[in-house]
């Protein structure tokens, strides 16, 4: 699972001056003080419209049941997405390195602590599962059965890749529902690494995203 930069547009700066124009102001540099208790303050007071002219395009890998998660979020973000209608190349799957039991009482999702025994046989398990899936998925291509069809066997497990393109204030909003303790662990795992490239990209525009949420 990674996740690629690929472009922005803007910065520190210009998020501040997207702000400063109701008052028909600008700078020409990012002050360290006066533009960050800004960015704090519009975080904090929700004025997130500034936000929106931090653009990230991003390249992500993940499986298919960690993408649609993610994807679930919509708003301010534009995706493409690898299509096994057209492609037939050979899949790649997710294998964990963790088993996770199910949670305790009756809570109905997430997970509980790492299992510790039988782990080697789980594995098997797991592997026998893709490997029938792929075995199958490429007898059904060899048959001439159309693409579009054969990939109705692939597992949940599969990797798929999408560009991702959005505003910082929607990347903020991923974030924070993805990277909270409850979140599935391999969706949070593809949320640090989001993070991580807004933080380096944006420091202080995403500092107040983060920290004033």
């Amino acid at each position: 699972m990674k996740v690629e930069f690929i472009d922005k547009l803007g910065s520190d700066l210009a998020i501040v001056n997207a702000a400063r124009v109701s008052m028909d102001k600008q700078h020409a540099e990012f002050d360290p003080d006066s533009d960050t208790r800004l960015l704090r303050y519009l975080a904090k007071e929700g004025h997130i419209s500034p936000f929106f002219h931090a653009q990230l395009s991003l390249r992500i890998t993940a499986p298919i049941f960690v993408a649609r998660q993610l994807l679930r979020s919509t708003v301010g973000l534009s995706i493409n997405e690898i299509s096994r209608r057209y492609v037939d190349s050979a899949p790649e799957f997710h294998v964990p390195s963790v088993w996770r039991s199910r949670p305790d009482g009756n809570i109905k999702q997430g997970s509980g602590e790492a299992i510790t025994e039988d782990t080697a046989y789980l594995d098997w398990v797991y592997r026998q599962g893709l490997y029938a899936a792929r075995k199958a998925y490429d007898e059904l291509l060899a048959r001439g059965v159309a693409p579009e069809m054969a990939r109705m066997i692939l597992p949940q497990s599969m990797l798929t890749t999408w560009i991702w393109t959005g505003s910082l204030a929607a990347f903020a909003r991923v974030c924070g529902l993805r990277l909270d303790s409850h979140a599935q662990s391999e969706t949070r795992e593809i949320a640090v690494q989001i993070a991580e490239i807004c933080a380096e990209h944006f420091p202080h525009a995403w500092a107040a995203l983060i920290t004033e949420k």
